[in-house]
């Protein structure tokens, strides 16, 4: 099992930053795919962004804003975010998957943290 906890969120205004860690422990591995997904009110849990070896992916909303990055030492992955919009708020949500590959859909994720929950003020 794999466990991961998510902290950094918050509240901040339009054109903001913050940056959200998560750590994981129990048996983790650091050749796991490891994303973030985030879920508004009303909305279905979607993708933001991902990281496996050296190759990340971004959902289009967040391309050029946001960046992932993982100290594997420290069994860590990071969202910066930068350029904050209201539209951003949203509890975020880290996920880890036993599989290198890439994927966009909650669905093929092993593990997932608790959230924390970011809200961006106009």
């Amino acid at each position: 099992q794999v466990q991961l906890v998510e902290s950094g969120g918050g509240l901040v205004q339009s054109g903001a930053s913050l940056r959200l860690s998560c750590t994981a422990s129990g048996r983790t591995r650091s050749s796991y795919l490891m994303g973030w997904f985030r879920q508004a009110p009303g909305k279905e849990r979607e993708f933001v962004a991902a990281k496996s070896g050296g190759t990340a992916v971004y959902a289009d909303s967040v391309k050029g804003r946001f960046n992932i990055s993982r100290d594997n030492a420290k069994n860590t992955v990071y969202l910066q975010m930068n350029s904050l919009k209201p539209e951003d708020t949203a509890v975020y949500y880290c996920a880890a998957d036993r599989d290198s590959t890439i994927w966009v859909i909650p669905a093929k994720y092993d593990y997932w943290g608790q959230g924390t929950q970011v809200t961006v003020s106009s």
